[in-house]
């Protein structure tokens, strides 16, 4: 059965369908605790807000990286945060890494989208 997610704070069809689910037990590098993410979504349903953050190592209590880049989903409907999009997705090509040692950053990975759980509720 597929589930479609809408906006918690307005109600709005999100689009978002189960069926682009990653599972849970899939690994991400900035984690997947309290989110659900996805690998497609419908660009017209959200805004999208750019984030550059330049942090130092030891002020991060989950290390992500000392220059962490991602984009804030928005509902287009409301404007309600509900999720980032991530560049830690699974490898676009079948290579092996840098060092032939597995995927690495230096493959370029597909996005992917992590909504909050709080943020969404399935409409059907």
């Amino acid at each position: 059965m597929t589930s479609v997610y809408g906006c918690a704070e307005c109600g709005a069809d999100l689009n978002l369908s189960s069926d682009h689910l990653y599972p849970p037990d899939f690994f991400f590098e900035a984690g997947n605790k309290g989110s659900l993410s996805f690998s497609t979504i419908d660009t017209a349903k959200f805004n999208f807000e750019k984030e550059d953050k330049l942090r130092p190592f030891f002020e991060t209590l989950n290390y992500w990286g000392i220059q962490r880049r991602r984009t804030k989903i928005k509902c287009n409907h409301c404007g309600y945060l509900v999720g980032y999009i991530y560049d830690d997705g699974p490898p676009l090509t079948g290579g092996t890494g840098q060092f032939h040692m597995g995927p690495s950053q230096v493959i370029p990975r597909a996005p992917r989208y992590r909504f909050k759980i709080k943020s969404l509720r399935i409409n059907s």
